[in-house]
């Protein structure tokens, strides 16, 4: 094989195994403007504190936990008063479809045995923000096969 043509095989395997890496988490570069008000305000929360990294306990832009984040993001964006740890936060308001889940409402994943639990907070079309522990405050997709194999339930708040 020549010189250019290992050049080019290299480059294409690259941008291929960036591409398997997409379904991770979803980073919106430009908003569709159709979206409720609720979900425009979630997005803009995202800008402020997008890549604060996950801190255990955080509450700041220092670092900050998932519960942590749900419950400062919607009584900031939407008004909402959440209790602080997830544990709480999977006992408040009522139970929502997954199919009819809409800006605003959180949505609760099993992540390791009977304790372990995550919280992040629907947009629309399948994203949901949330803090994550490998990659601070970002956007990502419930159909990720990780988020599908671990989501428990979903509540809607007032």
């Amino acid at each position: 094989m020549n010189r250019s043509t290992t050049t080019v095989l290299l480059l294409i395997t690259f941008l291929l195994q960036s591409c398997t890496n997409s379904s991770l988490h979803h980073t919106p570069t430009s908003y569709n403007r159709s979206h409720s008000e609720h979900a425009d305000r979630l997005y803009q929360q995202y800008e402020v504190w997008r890549g604060t990294p996950y801190q255990l306990g955080g509450t700041t832009r220092r670092g900050i936990d998932c519960s942590a984040f749900t419950q400062i993001t919607l009584q900031q964006k939407l008004g909402i008063k959440l209790p602080r740890t997830t544990l709480q936060q999977q006992a408040t308001g009522q139970p929502v479809d997954k199919r009819q889940l809409s800006a605003g409402d959180l949505v609760f994943f099993k992540t390791g045995g009977d304790k372990q639990r995550h919280v992040g907070i629907y947009i629309e079309d399948g994203l949901f923000l949330h803090a994550s522990t490998s990659k601070g405050v970002i956007i990502s997709r419930l159909d990720n096969p990780y988020w599908e194999k671990h989501y428990w339930k979903s509540m809607r708040v007032k």
